[in-house]
This record gives structure tokens, C-alpha cells and sequence, in this order.
């Protein structure tokens, strides 16, 4: 298993949770931006697969893994200017290469249509965005916001890490026990009375009053400059039970100006997971490096 280093850096009045494997100068530095509900460390299985001639950069976001908690509210715009102040810190010249998962890899293409000069290449696994909101939804959402807020809920425990293991392995079967064991370690926190709970700020679970607007997101995808590769599940099922349906997901695409898409077959959504070498081997090809 390839070694990790872990720091902090402050940012916009927060303090980040950095984890790198290697250093500048070891090979093409690939800033790794994970989903929801996940940490820096869950990259860990495509640092191995990747190799040692990489210089990996993977932040926790905040209200994720060990980076700050932010009060009782998350606003998807917040993540674009903490990975803007991130790349000042760590590589304030020259363009950038972006890997993101799910939430992550949204906010790769949201970002490098924002700032198209300063992404060179992106990356983006099973991170298609969402449905278009109706504006009749804005009530009711604002309303269940306001009564989560008043009454937070937070995320069950677990009586210890094996339990929170046979959860993931329940979640994803294509999960071994080495990997779940390696990933429930990294996912929880003490929940100070014996157990572990996930690593999250229960906060993340509420509902955003803000609605998404796909034509604003698309506006960005527009203008991002950098090639752009998707890889996705063979299997369609996950992307429409979030609302994509095959026209949206075809015209996803066809806002970026050099787009390219692989799937990536028997693999969950998690497939830096379950196929980490043919998840490396993409990127390597794509990033123009062999892994």
C-alpha cells in the first residue's frame, strides 16, 4: 500500500485536512476531489493502482473526514472557492489536472468551466449532475430545510469497525474485507462512547433549500477549456435513479468542447473501488503519463 503524508492548511477561515501520496516532483501532480459521504483516504486503492511516478493531492472537504465542520449549512458554491483557495496554496502557477468522484467530479467541471484557464485536463467519474429543480419545489424545500435545522438529526453509530465494515461490504458486494476494513477505518469517527459513527457533519444530511438549476451548470460546462473524460458505470440504472435520463445525459456531454466518455464494466458507483487498476489506467492514458 502506498504511504499517504497528511497536513493542514487554512483556507477561506478553515482549517483543511490535505493528504498527498509522494511530492512534487515525483510526476504529474492529480488533485483527487472525493463524493459525498467520502474522505481523502478513499483514493487510496487508485494510489496504489496509479504507482509511485504521481504526485497525488487529495483534500477532505469541509464538513468531511478531518477538515472543519462549518455550522449547520453547506452551500455546493462553497466547495468551487475552497478548491480555487487550495490550488493558490498548493500550485498557484500553470494549469491543473482534476480527478473528482461523484460530488467531486461535479465540482471539477463546474470549476473548470468558472476558471477554463486554469484547468488542463479533468477527469470525472460517474459525476453527471442533477435533474432540473421546478421553482413549485422552492416552498417545500425551504420548509423542510428550516424544520432539519431546528431539529438536526445525526448519523447512527456503530459498536465498532467491523460492524461499519459489513455495512459497506452490505452497500457494495464488490467490496473485499481488506478494502471495507481500510475504508471503515477512514470513514468514522469516535462517536465518544465506544462506538463510530461516519466522519461527517450530520449537517450534509439536510436537504439544500437552493435548488439546482441544470441550465446554470450547463452554462458552466460550456465554457470549460480542458479535455474533459467521463467514466462511467456500464450499467445505466445508478445515474437514472438520480433523474438522468439518456437525452439529458447525452446533452451533458455534448456541452463539453472536447469530450470523451468510457465505461468502466463491472463496477459500481465506487469504481476507483472496484476497478482501480482500469480506473488508473484511464487516467494515465488520458493524462498522457502510462501508470
Amino acid at each position: 500500500m502506498r504511504t499517504s503524508k497528511c497536513h493542514f492548511v487554512e483556507l477561506r477561515g478553515i482549517r483543511y485536512h490535505v493528504r498527498e501520496w509522494g511530492a512534487p516532483g515525483d510526476g504529474p501532480t492529480i488533485f483527487l476531489l472525493h463524493g459525498w459521504a467520502d474522505v481523502s483516504a478513499t483514493f487510496q486503492f487508485l494510489a496504489d493502482a496509479l504507482g509511485p511516478g504521481w504526485h497525488l493531492v487529495a483534500p477532505d472537504w469541509r464538513g468531511f473526514g478531518r477538515s472543519d465542520r462549518c455550522g449547520d449549512a453547506y452551500w455546493f458554491p462553497d466547495y468551487l472557492a475552497d478548491l480555487d483557495a487550495l490550488l493558490r496554496v498548493l500550485q498557484p502557477h500553470g494549469e491543473v489536472d482534476l480527478v473528482g468522484h461523484s460530488m467531486g467530479g461535479n465540482i471539477a467541471c463546474t470549476y473548470a468551466g468558472v476558471r477554463p484557464g486554469r484547468v488542463r485536463k479533468v477527469v470525472a467519474m460517474d459525476a453527471f449532475g442533477l435533474p432540473d429543480s421546478a421553482a413549485v419545489e422552492a416552498p417545500g424545500r425551504f420548509e423542510k430545510w428550516l424544520n432539519q435545522l431546528a431539529a438536526p438529526d445525526g448519523f447512527r453509530s456503530h459498536p465498532d469497525l467491523e460492524s461499519f465494515a459489513r455495512r459497506l461490504m452490505r452497500d457494495n458486494p464488490r467490496l473485499d474485507e481488506a478494502k471495507a476494513g481500510f475504508l471503515a477505518e477512514h470513514l468514522t469517527e469516535s462517536d465518544g462512547e465506544g462506538g463510530f459513527r461516519p466522519a461527517i457533519d450530520a449537517a450534509h444530511r439536510n436537504v439544500n433549500p437552493v435548488l439546482y438549476r441544470r441550465a446554470e451548470v450547463e452554462a458552466c460546462w460550456r465554457r470549460v477549456a480542458a479535455d474533459v473524460l467521463w467514466l462511467v458505470q456500464a450499467d445505466p440504472t445508478w445515474r437514472r435513479r438520480f433523474g438522468i435520463d439518456d437525452e439529458s445525459y447525452r446533452e451533458a456531454g455534448a456541452c463539453f468542447r472536447r469530450f470523451s466518455e468510457l465505461e468502466i464494466s463491472d463496477s459500481g458507483h465506487n469504481m476507483h473501488h472496484d476497478q482501480p487498476a482500469a480506473v488508473a489506467a484511464a487516467i494515465a492514458r488520458f493524462l498522457g503519463k502510462s501508470s
